[in-house]
């Protein structure tokens, strides 16, 4: 989400004496409220930033405290509107994937590819995603993005099960979670080491090696 700075609600320049006074642009329903996550979303890229008052975002947007809450009844609703953005993106995607029919092993390297790049693209989604953004916040947004994962690692399960019996396992789904969990962790590990290194190591690196290690067809 680029940052995108609005025009700013409660001023106006005064019109030079005979100029016809300007007409004040004012942002269409539900574009303001996008605005506000951009801006939010913009300045949690900033690496190492602490908390993020509704002061400053206000102050980033130019307009007041009030304003913000004209379309977020509290902070806690503003990141809850990025973590629907963070699940739309990620699981429009997934079940695409699913819905090709591609072997369990494609599949798996898919979802896990498409998490991580929607992490690369989206710095400060990734430290939502990990929890670093979500600190002091309600608790039920962390709850929240866990519940992420867990989705992720249930697809992960239902996707690697059907490889599990292929390869001639006697206990399939007893392998195909615990090689979800192994993937869960390090798409979570992946995420970290990009939100604590100041977005500096890519949460895609080296990725299709360490796939080939990971997931076997």
């Amino acid at each position: 989400m680029t940052d995108t700075t609005p025009t700013p609600e409660d001023s106006v320049v005064a019109p030079a004496e005979g100029a016809e006074a300007p007409v004040r642009k004012r942002p269409k329903p539900g574009e303001r409220r996008v605005q506000i996550l951009q801006t939010l979303a913009a300045m949690l890229e900033q690496p190492g930033a602490e908390r993020i008052t509704t002061a400053a975002l206000a102050g980033r947007l130019e307009v007041s405290e009030a304003a913000l809450y004209r379309h977020f009844a509290s902070k806690a609703q503003m990141f809850e509107g990025l973590i629907e953005f963070i699940e739309q993106s990620v699981f429009s995607l997934v079940n695409q994937i699913t819905e090709r029919g591609d072997s369990g092993a494609v599949q798996a390297r898919q979802i896990l590819t498409v998490v991580l790049q929607f992490s690369e693209k989206n710095p400060g989604m990734t430290r939502v995603m990990v929890g670093d953004a979500l600190v002091f916040e309600n608790e039920r947004l962390v709850a929240r993005m866990n519940q992420f994962f867990d989705r992720i690692e249930s697809q992960l399960r239902q996707s690697l099960r059907g490889v599990a019996e292929s390869n001639g396992s006697s206990t399939p789904t007893v392998d195909a979670n615990a090689q979800a969990s192994v993937l869960t962790g390090f798409v979570v590990g992946r995420l970290q080491r990009y939100a604590r290194s100041g977005f500096k190591r890519s949460p895609v690196e080296h990725l299709d090696a360490a796939l080939d290690l990971l997931v076997a067809g």
